[in-house]
């Protein structure tokens, strides 16, 4: 079965940015594990105040990142789903996909709020350190689990997408 342009294109917008999304998530984790105990919400003692600046800076800039690529990944999952001529029915990996993915967006909207006021704290009115790791805190200890928990259900997805389990064979003739 043969795709409609708009479906092709807005495919190749949710993989392109997908792995931009989810490399800045890992990314993003990397750099803020510089920051604390592994695990907790205690901060490391022995960081200096100017390379605690840079990395909440180097924060921010992949927060942008990841946020950017997650609103291009949405609108694009959203167009693709109108577009195809899959029918969610019959390809369950499609539907499992979709249930999976949107199940998390009320939490990634949250946090992206969260990530917003990071944002304009480090670039746009100059907080000091202990803002910055309010902020910081506040975010990765939003709703708990949940967003360790969706970085989980993505890589699942992809997994479910190349896998593509429950997929309705055509009948032969």
């Amino acid at each position: 079965m043969k795709e409609r342009l708009p479906a092709k294109l807005s495919l190749t917008f949710v993989i392109i940015t997908g792995i931009l999304w989810l490399g800045s998530i890992n990314i993003r984790a990397l750099i803020g594990d510089a920051l604390v105990y592994t695990g907790t919400f205690e901060f490391l003692p022995y960081i200096e105040p100017h390379a605690e600046r840079e990395i909440y800076a180097l924060l921010a800039i992949t927060s942008i990142v990841v946020n950017l690529s997650y609103c291009i990944v949405f609108l694009s999952a959203i167009l693709y789903l109108r577009t195809t001529r899959l029918k969610l029915k019959e390809q369950g990996w499609l539907m499992m996909c979709t249930i999976l993915f949107f199940l998390f967006s009320p939490a990634e909207f949250y946090t992206m709020k969260l990530d917003w006021n990071f944002i304009q704290a480090e670039f746009f009115r100059s907080a000091d350190i202990p803002q910055l790791r309010e902020l910081y805190i506040k975010r990765i200890a939003a709703l708990r689990g949940v967003p360790v928990i969706a970085t989980l259900t993505y890589y699942t997805i992809v997994i479910l997408a190349i896998w593509q389990p429950l997929r309705k064979s055509l009948p032969e003739s």
